[in-house]
Protein backbone atom coordinates (compact mmCIF):
# COMPACT_ATOMS: atom_id res chain seq x y z
CA UNK A 1 0.00 0.00 0.00
CA UNK A 2 1.83 3.05 -1.34
CA UNK A 3 0.18 5.34 1.28
CA UNK A 4 1.36 3.60 4.21
CA UNK A 5 4.93 3.82 3.39
CA UNK A 6 4.94 6.66 0.94
CA UNK A 7 2.18 9.46 1.81
CA UNK A 8 2.52 8.36 5.69
CA UNK A 9 6.35 7.26 5.83
CA UNK A 10 5.87 4.35 7.93
CA UNK A 11 9.18 2.36 7.76
CA UNK A 12 9.35 -1.37 6.32
CA UNK A 13 9.89 -2.79 9.96
CA UNK A 14 7.17 -0.88 11.84
CA UNK A 15 4.71 -1.94 9.19
CA UNK A 16 5.49 -5.84 9.67
CA UNK A 17 4.82 -4.85 12.85
CA UNK A 18 1.61 -3.41 12.70
CA UNK A 19 0.54 -6.25 10.28
CA UNK A 20 0.42 -8.34 13.48
CA UNK A 21 -1.55 -6.33 15.64
CA UNK A 22 -5.54 -7.03 15.21
CA UNK A 23 -7.14 -4.11 13.03
CA UNK A 24 -4.04 -2.88 12.43
CA UNK A 25 -4.87 -1.36 9.07
CA UNK A 26 -8.79 -0.24 8.69
CA UNK A 27 -10.57 0.95 6.15
CA UNK A 28 -13.74 2.78 6.49
CA UNK A 29 -13.37 0.60 9.68
CA UNK A 30 -13.29 -2.67 8.33
CA UNK A 31 -9.90 -4.52 8.60
CA UNK A 32 -7.65 -5.31 5.04
CA UNK A 33 -4.36 -6.35 4.21
CA UNK A 34 -1.82 -3.89 3.15
CA UNK A 35 -2.32 -4.38 -0.70
CA UNK A 36 -5.93 -2.98 -0.24
CA UNK A 37 -6.83 -0.30 -2.49
CA UNK A 38 -8.34 2.68 -1.67
CA UNK A 39 -10.76 5.36 -2.43
CA UNK A 40 -11.23 8.15 -3.11
CA UNK A 41 -12.99 9.34 0.27
CA UNK A 42 -12.28 6.44 2.29
CA UNK A 43 -11.26 6.12 5.82
CA UNK A 44 -7.75 4.69 6.84
CA UNK A 45 -6.87 3.79 10.22
CA UNK A 46 -3.44 2.89 11.20
CA UNK A 47 -3.11 1.64 14.69
CA UNK A 48 0.87 2.32 15.39
CA UNK A 49 1.20 0.88 19.06
CA UNK A 50 -1.39 -1.09 21.11
CA UNK A 51 -3.10 0.63 23.75
CA UNK A 52 -1.72 -1.48 26.42
CA UNK A 53 2.18 -1.18 25.02
CA UNK A 54 4.66 -1.28 27.88
CA UNK A 55 8.33 -1.33 27.65
CA UNK A 56 9.68 -4.66 28.54
CA UNK A 57 11.50 -5.07 31.52
CA UNK A 58 10.87 -1.32 32.61
CA UNK A 59 9.11 -1.70 36.65
CA UNK A 60 6.99 1.26 37.03
CA UNK A 61 8.75 3.38 39.88
CA UNK A 62 7.93 6.79 42.06
CA UNK A 63 10.60 8.85 41.00
CA UNK A 64 11.26 12.55 39.80
CA UNK A 65 10.03 13.37 35.97
CA UNK A 66 10.04 17.22 34.79
CA UNK A 67 7.96 17.29 32.28
CA UNK A 68 8.64 20.44 30.16
CA UNK A 69 6.03 19.43 27.06
CA UNK A 70 3.92 16.95 25.84
CA UNK A 71 1.72 16.41 22.98
CA UNK A 72 -0.37 13.14 21.49
CA UNK A 73 3.03 12.28 20.01
CA UNK A 74 5.81 13.90 22.08
CA UNK A 75 7.22 14.08 25.65
CA UNK A 76 10.16 16.20 26.66
CA UNK A 77 11.92 16.02 29.71
CA UNK A 78 14.58 17.93 31.62
CA UNK A 79 16.91 14.49 32.94
CA UNK A 80 18.50 15.71 36.20
CA UNK A 81 22.11 14.70 36.46
CA UNK A 82 23.01 10.96 37.65
CA UNK A 83 19.64 9.63 36.67
CA UNK A 84 20.45 7.16 33.57
CA UNK A 85 18.08 7.57 30.88
CA UNK A 86 17.16 2.86 30.92
CA UNK A 87 17.42 0.68 33.31
CA UNK A 88 20.84 -1.30 33.40
CA UNK A 89 22.87 -3.40 35.76
CA UNK A 90 22.85 -1.61 39.46
CA UNK A 91 19.98 1.04 38.23
CA UNK A 92 17.03 -1.11 37.69
CA UNK A 93 14.75 0.65 39.86
CA UNK A 94 15.76 4.36 39.27
CA UNK A 95 16.33 5.25 35.91
CA UNK A 96 14.52 8.00 33.85
CA UNK A 97 12.31 5.27 31.96
CA UNK A 98 10.92 3.40 35.36
CA UNK A 99 9.85 7.29 36.53
CA UNK A 100 8.13 7.66 33.08
CA UNK A 101 6.76 4.29 33.68
CA UNK A 102 5.35 4.93 36.86
CA UNK A 103 3.94 8.39 36.04
CA UNK A 104 1.73 7.44 32.65
CA UNK A 105 0.68 4.64 34.61
CA UNK A 106 -0.91 6.42 37.44
CA UNK A 107 -2.59 8.43 34.53
CA UNK A 108 -3.83 5.03 33.39
CA UNK A 109 -2.24 5.10 30.57
CA UNK A 110 0.77 3.19 29.15
CA UNK A 111 4.12 4.19 27.40
CA UNK A 112 7.10 2.46 25.74
CA UNK A 113 9.71 4.79 26.40
CA UNK A 114 11.51 5.87 23.37
CA UNK A 115 14.18 7.84 23.59
CA UNK A 116 15.06 10.16 20.07
CA UNK A 117 18.44 11.79 21.60
CA UNK A 118 20.82 10.20 23.90
CA UNK A 119 22.39 11.45 27.66
CA UNK A 120 24.65 9.53 29.36
CA UNK A 121 24.04 9.43 33.08
CA UNK A 122 26.38 12.33 34.28
CA UNK A 123 24.28 14.58 31.35
CA UNK A 124 21.35 16.76 32.56
CA UNK A 125 19.22 18.78 30.28
CA UNK A 126 16.72 18.14 27.43
CA UNK A 127 15.97 15.02 26.61
CA UNK A 128 12.82 14.12 23.54
CA UNK A 129 10.94 10.62 23.81
CA UNK A 130 8.90 9.49 20.77
CA UNK A 131 5.67 8.20 22.08
CA UNK A 132 5.05 5.34 19.26
CA UNK A 133 7.57 3.65 16.82
CA UNK A 134 6.18 6.20 13.92
CA UNK A 135 7.22 9.00 16.00
CA UNK A 136 10.90 8.02 16.57
CA UNK A 137 10.98 7.20 13.28
CA UNK A 138 9.97 10.58 11.95
CA UNK A 139 12.10 12.34 14.77
CA UNK A 140 14.98 10.44 13.34
CA UNK A 141 14.89 11.83 10.31
CA UNK A 142 14.62 15.24 11.41
CA UNK A 143 17.64 14.51 13.24
CA UNK A 144 19.85 13.76 10.47
CA UNK A 145 18.05 16.31 7.78
CA UNK A 146 18.75 18.87 10.65
CA UNK A 147 15.37 20.01 11.29
CA UNK A 148 16.03 18.59 15.21
CA UNK A 149 19.17 20.61 16.94
CA UNK A 150 20.68 20.03 19.99
CA UNK A 151 22.67 22.38 21.83
CA UNK A 152 24.51 22.13 24.88
CA UNK A 153 26.31 24.11 27.30
CA UNK A 154 29.59 22.47 28.64
CA UNK A 155 32.01 24.38 31.41
CA UNK A 156 35.57 22.91 29.61
CA UNK A 157 38.92 23.69 31.54
CA UNK A 158 41.34 26.55 30.06
CA UNK A 159 40.27 28.76 27.00
CA UNK A 160 39.99 27.04 23.48
CA UNK A 161 41.78 28.84 20.79
CA UNK A 162 40.39 30.10 18.61
CA UNK A 163 37.08 31.09 20.70
CA UNK A 164 34.83 28.83 18.37
CA UNK A 165 35.66 26.76 15.47
CA UNK A 166 34.52 22.77 14.19
CA UNK A 167 35.96 19.95 15.63
CA UNK A 168 35.55 17.22 12.38
CA UNK A 169 37.33 14.06 13.81
CA UNK A 170 35.86 10.34 13.48
CA UNK A 171 35.75 8.53 17.10
CA UNK A 172 35.60 4.91 18.09
CA UNK A 173 35.97 2.62 20.88
CA UNK A 174 38.90 2.47 22.77
CA UNK A 175 40.26 -1.19 22.24
CA UNK A 176 39.93 -3.23 25.63
CA UNK A 177 37.24 -1.05 27.09
CA UNK A 178 33.97 -1.30 26.88
CA UNK A 179 32.83 2.61 27.87
CA UNK A 180 35.59 4.28 26.60
CA UNK A 181 36.10 6.02 23.18
CA UNK A 182 38.85 7.92 21.38
CA UNK A 183 39.82 9.96 18.55
CA UNK A 184 40.46 7.24 15.94
CA UNK A 185 41.22 7.55 11.93
CA UNK A 186 39.42 4.32 11.32
CA UNK A 187 36.48 5.22 13.50
CA UNK A 188 32.85 6.87 12.30
CA UNK A 189 33.13 10.52 11.62
CA UNK A 190 32.07 12.95 14.52
CA UNK A 191 31.07 16.78 14.22
CA UNK A 192 31.22 19.19 17.09
CA UNK A 193 30.52 22.62 16.33
CA UNK A 194 32.09 24.59 19.55
CA UNK A 195 31.51 28.45 20.71
CA UNK A 196 32.79 30.36 23.68
CA UNK A 197 30.61 32.15 25.49
CA UNK A 198 32.56 33.14 29.03
CA UNK A 199 35.92 32.50 30.04
CA UNK A 200 37.52 32.93 33.64
CA UNK A 201 41.34 32.35 34.89
CA UNK A 202 40.62 28.32 34.64
CA UNK A 203 36.92 27.48 32.54
CA UNK A 204 35.62 28.58 29.67
CA UNK A 205 31.86 28.32 29.06
CA UNK A 206 30.55 26.62 25.74
CA UNK A 207 27.87 26.41 23.78
CA UNK A 208 28.19 23.29 21.19
CA UNK A 209 25.99 22.29 17.97
CA UNK A 210 26.35 18.43 16.97
CA UNK A 211 26.01 17.24 13.42
CA UNK A 212 26.44 13.93 14.58
CA UNK A 213 25.57 11.69 17.80
CA UNK A 214 28.73 9.55 18.83
CA UNK A 215 28.52 8.42 22.33
CA UNK A 216 31.12 10.64 24.31
CA UNK A 217 31.63 12.46 21.25
CA UNK A 218 31.71 16.27 22.95
CA UNK A 219 33.39 14.99 25.90
CA UNK A 220 35.99 13.32 23.63
CA UNK A 221 36.49 16.00 21.06
CA UNK A 222 36.98 18.88 23.10
CA UNK A 223 39.66 16.58 25.32
CA UNK A 224 41.53 16.16 21.92
CA UNK A 225 41.47 20.45 21.51
CA UNK A 226 43.54 19.75 25.18
CA UNK A 227 40.07 21.23 27.05
CA UNK A 228 38.14 18.46 28.35
CA UNK A 229 34.97 19.45 30.36
CA UNK A 230 35.33 19.89 34.31
CA UNK A 231 34.91 16.36 36.43
CA UNK A 232 35.03 14.13 33.62
CA UNK A 233 36.30 11.41 35.11
CA UNK A 234 37.47 9.35 31.89
CA UNK A 235 38.50 11.69 29.57
CA UNK A 236 39.63 15.03 31.89
CA UNK A 237 39.73 15.40 36.02
CA UNK A 238 37.86 13.35 37.87
CA UNK A 239 36.63 16.31 40.46
CA UNK A 240 38.12 19.11 38.54
CA UNK A 241 35.99 22.78 39.19
CA UNK A 242 34.84 20.54 42.34
CA UNK A 243 32.53 19.10 39.37
CA UNK A 244 31.12 15.86 40.52
CA UNK A 245 30.11 15.08 37.77
CA UNK A 246 30.86 16.19 34.00
CA UNK A 247 29.77 19.22 33.45
CA UNK A 248 27.50 19.24 30.33
CA UNK A 249 23.99 20.35 29.80
CA UNK A 250 21.53 19.90 27.39
CA UNK A 251 20.47 23.40 27.02
CA UNK A 252 17.93 23.84 24.23
CA UNK A 253 16.33 21.19 22.01
CA UNK A 254 14.71 22.32 18.52
CA UNK A 255 12.55 20.41 16.14
CA UNK A 256 8.98 19.88 14.15
CA UNK A 257 5.79 18.91 15.93
CA UNK A 258 5.15 15.82 14.02
CA UNK A 259 1.34 16.92 13.72
CA UNK A 260 1.27 20.27 12.40
CA UNK A 261 4.76 20.62 10.90
CA UNK A 262 5.14 23.63 13.71
CA UNK A 263 8.28 24.42 14.78
CA UNK A 264 9.03 24.08 18.63
CA UNK A 265 11.86 25.23 20.46
CA UNK A 266 12.80 24.22 24.00
CA UNK A 267 15.48 25.88 26.84
CA UNK A 268 16.69 25.11 29.72
CA UNK A 269 18.44 27.02 32.23
CA UNK A 270 21.96 25.80 33.60
CA UNK A 271 21.96 23.61 36.81
CA UNK A 272 23.52 25.09 39.46
CA UNK A 273 26.69 23.05 39.85
CA UNK A 274 27.43 24.33 36.57
CA UNK A 275 26.18 28.19 36.63
CA UNK A 276 28.57 27.63 40.16
CA UNK A 277 31.11 27.70 37.61
CA UNK A 278 30.74 30.90 35.28
CA UNK A 279 30.30 33.35 38.05
CA UNK A 280 33.22 35.04 37.75
CA UNK A 281 33.74 34.36 34.28
CA UNK A 282 33.65 37.36 31.40
CA UNK A 283 31.01 37.38 28.54
CA UNK A 284 33.15 36.71 25.02
CA UNK A 285 31.99 37.91 21.72
CA UNK A 286 31.30 35.49 19.20
CA UNK A 287 29.74 35.51 15.45
CA UNK A 288 26.74 33.85 15.11
CA UNK A 289 26.78 29.95 13.91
Amino acid sequence: MPILRGELGISHTLLKRIKTYPGGIRLDGQPVHVDARARAGAVLEVLLEPATATSPGVEPVEGPLDIVYEDEDLLVLNKPAGIPVHPSSGHLRDSLANFAAWHFARRGESLVFRPVNRLDKCTSGLLAVAKSAYVQEHLRRQRESGLLVREYLAVAEGRPAPSQGTVDVPIARLPGSVLRRQVDPAGQRAITHYRTEAAGASFSLLRLVLDTGRTHQIRVHMAYLGHPLAGDFLYGTEGSGGMTRTALHAAVLRLRQLSTGRPLSFAVPLPADMEALTRDMEVIPCASW
